[in-house]
């Protein structure tokens, strides 16, 4: 969108859409119905997916309509209705999952079909009557217009509308073969006067259509298992739910849970819905979320998701967070989302099939006439002459069929994301997944990324001049850094917590960004936070100051605290280590990308963390504009720079970040701060997400090269330039073969990403 177009008021009010397609079938279909779109007045973007059946557009709804989108969409010859608004991500998939299946038992009973006509052709074709060809001709007509129809219907409609596609190939092929089949069957003087035998193509039909119908049957089972991740998401939700009612257990559909509901979960059962444990204790299997295997601890008070296992013990819990605002249908919605992108290498698919069926057209016409000049001057009849220059424009017109081009990239997401979810990790499009390949340094924040993010309190020195105790001074600390969200200041209102201390009233709170907070508290005026904000406050921190050098020596973070203007003491806080941090770390390094630590922490503890766990360069004192800036510094450097934070006091850093990795937990797995969501709080998933990243990317350049050069060394040999040579030429039926199996082959290499070792 142009600079202009950006600063529009219009600009800003943006929807988007997902629009279903139907009778889509190769590349240059997804193409055309990609252009109409992004041509539309309104429309800022569009992504037609060949695999997923859809359109995804974001669109001005000052300007467009999701109605007129859906009539742009007809206009170009192919199918499209409404998305239903009401159905829930996972009864999206569902409805999704039930189409698809119904597609490929249509598809299988018409290749089955086809097979046995096949079968019977060949038979009838051996047997030396006078009926034979009009058995033939049966068999061909009952083949192209049930089991072959919707080529034949669709090539037509492609070229009411000014275009063409694989079905044009296809149809114009076998369409070609049957004329001239029932001419030599009705009127074989055509032929015999110009010396040439009346020969039938029609089992050649027959058998074309048929190998096409299996291809396509090969091609929609290995798309039902690009989409297998989202289908095992769906199948995880349980059917029902046991409802605590007046102290009775009543089992009721899972769809009839209401907020507010409390439900009942045994050992070994499916949590039906999110909620709050109200009463019990168990561990929680969350692995189909984090892919981690290790049990979660659950008590009152803590959070529980829908679909996870419970392992151990009993529990009550409150429902929360319903149908399309649960976990389980955010991750299916984003799931769906991602596999409905497109990665900007399909940009180079999309530019060749835009123009292929026409080039390939012209290519068959000019094969037609060349064979034919030359085998009459060779001295053939005009007829022989015909009826071989037709056999091999007709196979150039098969063997040409763009599929494979169009299923090269989206098979390739599709299975990619779905192996990512396996692991705990969620792409979020085709768009991340290339980028996230393309990485070569990686900044990482300390609290909560490389360290636990649960700070512990470790120390407490009361100044010498103080006189209060150590109680005294942490009962202030805490009262005030109650009011906090910071994880330090969480740890000192626990640790009070801990000790049975009363804290006193807040008056007044402000928290002062990457320094600490200031108040008032029980009539005290209070300033808690590092040496900064001492100094902003003309607060003398020598008499501790020895002391808080020691600590951050060992890794520790120190927070003084002054009362009414005095130091009153030092607390020193702790943030473990994760224990799987320096092995991830080594992996990354491993793996050639530079380790950057960012943090707000003071230098020495941010240095004593890094010696830890092998990091070299550390970035100390920051404060979020700060770590913006030092991420812009490695870009200026040539750095393709992937932050991993939180997610959340991340988030400028994370959207600076040509990659933004946020880490989370099951319960914030829909966070938007980053293009990667790595659902368990393990650095390991960030050197996974890059290797699987590398290894898709491997996968769709192998794809196109192969769909690429299937076609460029397939079209020359069926035109028959190795004929002079070798005296080879491709029939039609060895070319319609070649054809199916070039778009198995692209989606089976893809299927490998499903057992791609990213350990």
């Amino acid at each position: 969108m142009s600079a202009s177009a950006a600063a529009s008021p219009s600009s800003e009010r943006r929807e988007r859409v997902r629009i279903p397609v139907s009778g889509m079938t190769c590349a240059a279909c997804q193409a055309r119905v990609q252009r109409a779109l992004a041509e539309q007045p309104g429309v800022s973007d569009a992504s037609v997916n060949l695999m997923m059946e859809t359109a995804a557009v974001t669109y001005d709804p000052s300007i467009a309509t999701p109605e007129g989108l859906v009539h742009a969409i007809r206009d170009t010859g192919y199918g499209a209705e409404l998305p239903v608004d009401e159905l829930s991500p996972l009864e999206e998939q569902e409805a999704r999952d039930r189409a698809q299946q119904a597609e490929l038992d249509a598809l299988t009973r018409k290749a089955i079909a086809s097979g046995i006509a096949v079968a019977v052709a060949w038979t009838v074709s051996m047997m030396h009557v006078s009926a034979r060809p009009y058995v033939l001709l049966a068999l061909a007509l009952l083949v192209m217009a049930w089991a072959g129809r919707h080529i034949f219907v669709r090539a037509f409609t492609s070229l009411t509308h000014h275009s063409a596609d694989m079905n044009t190939l296809i149809a114009a092929g076998t369409g070609a073969a049957f004329v001239y089949s029932l001419i030599a069957t009705f009127a074989p003087r055509v032929f015999t006067a110009n010396g040439v035998a009346p020969d039938l193509y029609y089992e050649s039909v027959v058998i074309i259509i048929a190998l096409v119908l299996a291809g396509n049957v090969m091609e929609s089972r290995a798309k039902r298992r690009t989409s297998g991740a989202l289908r095992a998401l769906v199948d995880l939700q349980p059917a029902t739910a046991r409802i605590v009612r007046d102290d009775a257990e009543i089992n009721v559909p899972v769809s009839s849970v209401q907020a507010g509901d409390v439900l009942l979960v045994r050992p070994g059962e499916r949590i039906p819905v999110d909620g709050e444990v109200v009463s019990g204790n168990s561990a929680v299997d969350e692995s189909m979320l984090t892919g981690e295997s290790m049990p979660v601890e659950k008590g009152a008070g803590d959070r529980v998701i829908g679909a996870t296992i419970n392992r151990t013990g009993a529990f009550r819990y409150r429902a929360a967070n319903l149908g399309a605002d649960s976990v389980l249908a955010r991750i299916v919605r984003l799931m769906r989302d991602a596999q409905s992108s497109r990665a900007p290498i399909q940009a180079l698919a999309d530019r060749v099939s835009s123009v292929f069926v026409p080039v390939v057209i012209s290519l068959s016409v000019a094969t037609f006439v060349i064979w034919f000049v030359t085998a009459h001057a060779a001295g053939g009849t005009p007829g022989t002459a015909f009826v071989r220059a037709f056999a091999v424009a007709v196979a150039v017109l098969i063997i040409a069929c763009p599929c494979a081009m169009g299923l090269a990239v989206p098979t390739a997401v599709m299975v990619a994301t779905g192996r990512g979810a396996e692991v705990g990790v969620l792409i979020k499009g085709g768009e991340a997944l290339q980028r996230v390949g393309d990485v070569t340094a990686v900044v990482l924040d300390k609290t909560g990324t490389i360290t636990e993010g649960s700070p512990e309190v470790t120390d407490i020195f009361v100044a010498p001049s103080s006189t209060r105790d150590e109680n005294e001074l942490l009962a202030l600390a805490a009262s005030l850094e109650s009011q906090s969200e910071h994880p330090l200041a969480d740890a000192i209102v626990r640790r009070a917590s801990e000790r049975s201390l009363a804290r006193t009233e807040v008056e007044s709170f402000a928290s002062v960004t990457g320094r600490g907070a200031t108040g008032v508290a029980g009539g005290v005026a209070l300033e808690i936070g590092n040496a900064a904000l001492m100094a902003d406050w003309s607060v003398d921190v020598s008499p501790l100051a020895s002391r808080a050098s020691a600590l951050a020596s060992d890794g520790k973070t120190t927070v003084y605290v002054a009362a009414n203007g005095a130091l009153a003491g030092l607390i020193a806080v702790a943030d473990p280590i994760r224990a799987t941090s320096r092995a991830a770390i080594q992996r990354l390094r491993g793996m050639g990308l530079a380790v950057v630590m960012l943090t707000g922490d003071d230098e020495r503890t941010a240095q004593s963390i890094a010696r830890s766990v092998g990091i070299e360069r550390v970035v100390a004192g920051v404060l979020p504009e700060g770590k913006v800036a030092e991420i812009v510094r490695l870009q200026r450097e040539g750095a393709v720079v992937a932050m991993v934070g939180d997610g959340i006091n991340d988030a400028p850093a994370l959207a600076q970040a040509d990659v933004g990795m946020a880490m989370g937990t099951g319960a914030a797995i829909a966070t938007e701060a980053g293009d990667v969501v790595l659902m368990r709080s393990d650095l390991g998933a960030a050197a996974q997400a890059i290797e699987l990243s590398r290894r898709t990317m491997r996968t769709m350049k192998q794809n196109l090269f192969w769909a690429f050069v299937y076609n460029v060394i397939g079209i020359p040999v069926a035109a028959g330039v190795l004929y002079p040579a070798f005296g080879i030429l491709l029939t039609p039926v060895i070319a319609s073969a070649a054809m199916a199996f070039s778009s198995f082959s692209v989606v089976t290499n893809s299927l490998r990403l499903k057992r791609a070792n990213l350990s």
